[in-house]
């Protein structure tokens, strides 16, 4: 009996080579760049804002202090303000956090929440005052935003601001201002301030306070009285 022949496969075609970005979204090396690159980078009027973008994220990760001035010239900008703050975020030089402090008086709406959460997050005690006195501003935003970042920075400073603020503020604001209340209460744990931290719940725990918070104060007090950790 005759064998029969299979057909030969038809070959696969290559896959299309995916297309090259314009060259306003091509990074052009400036994973690797060095600081002075990349400010020449954020300080050219010409460079596009995707590759300014890039430059304020690869000088985060170098935390590169020399490039403090050009990253805080970018704090007002509406589209790469946020790209500015990643980059100043990490760098732990002191000039990065005097500029997110300058630019607290210079901006308004979302631009200064952005920069209120930045200064919470690097926990800049120095911006204390300034921020205490946001909670009381007419947006509400930036309130929430300016009391967050005492909680989150911490301290009796910032402990003494936000009891003082929960018994001047209402609705939503107050609310944060409990949150953050209750943040700071265990910044001061983790820093071995106890007494304080206790304090602080103890005045959580009044009937007035929001009830989550209170709840949350509440439960902290009964986590801390029953570890076996205490002090004797």
């Amino acid at each position: 009996m005759p064998q029969t022949t299979q057909p030969a496969p038809t070959p696969q075609a290559a896959k299309p080579k995916p297309p090259e970005p314009p060259p306003e979204f091509q990074e052009d090396g400036i994973s690797s760049m060095d600081a002075s690159a990349l400010i020449r980078i954020l300080t050219d009027a010409g460079s596009p804002e995707f590759r300014k973008a890039k430059a304020c994220q690869r000088i985060g990760e170098l935390g590169a202090k020399e490039a403090v001035p050009a990253l805080a010239a970018l704090l007002g900008d509406e589209r790469l303000s946020v790209y500015a703050r990643y980059g100043l975020e990490p760098i732990a030089d002191p000039s990065a956090g005097d500029a997110l402090r300058a630019a607290m008086s210079k901006l308004k709406g979302n631009l200064l929440v952005g920069v209120v959460n930045s200064i919470g997050k690097r926990r800049d005690a120095k911006a204390g005052p300034a921020l205490a006195r946001m909670v009381y501003g007419a947006d509400a935003d930036v309130a929430r935003a300016a009391a967050a970042a005492l909680g989150s920075i911490g301290g009796t400073s910032s402990m003494k601001e936000l009891l003082a603020a929960l018994g001047k503020t209402t609705g939503m604001t107050r609310m944060a201002v409990a949150d953050a209340a209750l943040v700071c209460a265990e910044r001061l744990l983790a820093e071995g301030q106890r007494d304080q931290a206790l304090s602080l719940y103890a005045s959580l725990s009044a009937p007035d306070v929001p009830k989550p918070a209170r709840l949350a104060a509440m439960s902290g007090i009964v986590r801390e009285e029953t570890s076996l950790g205490r002090p004797r």
